[in-house]
């Protein structure tokens, strides 16, 4: 599954860099991609191994702030 989520706060594109590693690492993430450009992140999950939830609370642990799309 994919799913968009919007992203506040990042302040260049090493922002991104950093919520896309903290995102992989979670079990059941497959690829996160993060544009500082566009303000989001565009994660690819098993929904069965993790919830937006999860989500959403690791990006904001990350540092930023973020909602679904």
């Amino acid at each position: 599954m994919k799913k968009k989520f919007k992203i506040l706060g990042m302040h260049c594109s090493s922002c991104a860099l950093t919520i896309d590693m903290d995102l992989e690492e979670l079990d059941g993430v497959k690829k996160a991609h993060t544009s500082y450009a566009k303000a989001e992140t565009e994660v690819e999950f098993d929904p069965q191994k993790i919830s937006d939830e999860l989500i959403l609370e690791t990006i904001k642990k990350s540092g930023y702030h973020a909602s679904k799309s």
